[in-house]
């Protein structure tokens, strides 16, 4: 029997702002996350004093509400919003 949460693993349609981010899609909710980090770190937009807040840039205000900055458990509930 397979473990896991299955409904991680399924792929989910995202949106294109999600997509400008962590490109085109389907995507699994799990690989979402995963390149939504990549993209943060490569971009150094992790906060340095408190690293539970994400600092926004251009492409992730869009993704956050128009937010400058969100914790990473925010973060996910926002990003949930792009995902069908």
């Amino acid at each position: 029997m397979p473990r896991g949460n299955p409904a991680i693993n399924k792929p989910m349609n995202i949106s294109a702002e999600l997509a400008a981010v962590v490109g085109a899609g389907p995507l699994p909710r799990g690989q979402v996350v995963k390149k939504l980090w990549e993209y943060i770190k490569k971009n150094n937009l992790q906060d340095q004093a408190n690293k539970r807040n994400i600092n926004a840039d251009d492409k992730l205000k869009v993704l956050f509400d128009g937010k400058a900055c969100v914790n990473m458990f925010e973060m996910t509930k926002l990003v949930a919003k792009h995902l069908s």
